[in-house]
């Protein structure tokens, strides 16, 4: 199952270029063998600076055609590691070829982005910053495919 990463916004080099490059590379590695991945990163900007509903436009262009839609926001569903684990597993195991992960700008996805969704999930009741809930959106891909694995990255 291909996994994608679509966001709002260029991260530039520097620390969480740094941490996604590693975590992808790590999930790549970890998923291959269990029909997860490979992870790729879509960017989307809003040069217009038009607001949400161009956002939605650009980030629904970038979800590949026949993808499962997962929104990053802060009114999703709270999951344990091991949860989202399973999540992953059982759209992999339903047939899902891919599933797009959509993270939206300042002002987060746009009301009809998110009525498109299939899932929506939090990272917690607090807003992040969309830069930083990429990095633990990687972050937590690989800790999935560990736990899939079976190996001991997530110690539980």
């Amino acid at each position: 199952m291909r996994v994608h990463l679509c966001a709002v916004g260029r991260l530039r080099q520097g620390p969480e270029r740094d941490l996604i490059d590693d975590y992808v590379q790590r999930f790549d590695r970890t998923g291959r063998g269990m029909a997860l991945g490979p992870l790729s990163e879509v960017e989307v900007e809003d040069k217009k600076n038009l607001g949400m509903t161009a956002e939605a436009d650009l980030l629904a262009k970038a979800i590949p055609a026949g993808a499962l839609i997962v929104t990053l926001d802060e009114r999703g569903k709270l999951l344990t590691s091991p949860e989202f684990a399973q999540m992953l597993a059982q759209w992999r195991d339903g047939g899902r070829q891919d599933v797009a992960f959509v993270i939206g700008g300042a002002d987060g996805i746009d009301p009809a982005l998110r009525a498109r969704a299939d899932a929506s999930i939090s990272f917690g009741k607090m807003v992040w910053p969309h830069m930083l809930v990429r990095v633990m959106l990687a972050e937590q891909l690989y800790r999935a495919a560990s736990i899939l694995a079976g190996l001991p990255y997530h110690r539980a």
